[in-house]
């Protein structure tokens, strides 16, 4: 459980099975330059917006200059609804997404997990792409993830005891898309927070205005 930040601004989204936890976390300077939804992972095994792979992805983006939402899916914290075995977990994610996303800014989607499997779904249906999709070991061994843009950044644990490396490349091969893999990391990043942190950051900085 990541530690609950002071600055974090916490809502209730409108979802199609009901109210939606949110949390909002702005720029320090106020000056947004982006909006970014991520997405948390596998609701049945604790996974939480408050996650520590998906606070990582929030400080990442918030250190840019990004406003960073996130939500907990149906069922899970304060949030309405239940379970539904991933196909109503999409649909709250486009939910949120269609809610927060300003036209005037950049756009980018991020998962971790389940998260990812949902955030690769759900860009699959926007009307307009997202501008960055981040998918951080997504759940590729349980779920059918779609093709993404051949822009998506994947990154994925070498020693993943949850979602096999090895599922992760069988999904990307055919799409010839790059897989970033963490030497000797785990899951969740055990150890390797930081460098999953300097990672995402040097992504969106070689497409994205940094500081």
């Amino acid at each position: 459980m990541a530690l609950v930040n002071p600055r974090t601004r916490r809502e209730q989204f409108n979802g199609p099975a009901g109210a939606l936890e949110g949390a909002i976390d702005e720029p320090t300077d106020g000056a947004v330059r982006g909006v970014a939804v991520i997405c948390h992972p596998h609701p049945q095994h604790g996974g939480t917006l408050d996650n520590k792979v998906v606070a990582t992805l929030q400080r990442a983006f918030v250190a840019l200059g990004w406003r960073v939402v996130r939500f907990n899916f149906r069922g899970v914290g304060a949030s309405a609804g239940a379970w539904d075995e991933g196909r109503g977990e999409v649909d709250d994610a486009l939910a949120v997404m269609q809610a927060q996303r300003d036209p005037a800014l950049p756009f980018a989607l991020a998962g971790f997990s389940f998260g990812g499997f949902v955030a690769a779904a759900a860009a699959a249906r926007l009307e307009r792409r997202a501008d960055h999709l981040l998918l951080i070991a997504p759940a590729s061994g349980n779920f059918t993830l779609p093709a993404v843009p051949d822009d998506t950044f994947v990154v994925h644990p070498e020693a993943d005891e949850v979602v096999p490396l090895a599922a992760t490349l069988d999904w990307a091969r055919p799409q010839s898309l790059p897989v970033v893999v963490v030497p000797g990391g785990s899951h969740f990043f055990h150890g390797q927070l930081g460098l999953l942190k300097t990672l995402v950051t040097r992504h969106l900085c070689a497409s994205t205005v940094c500081r």
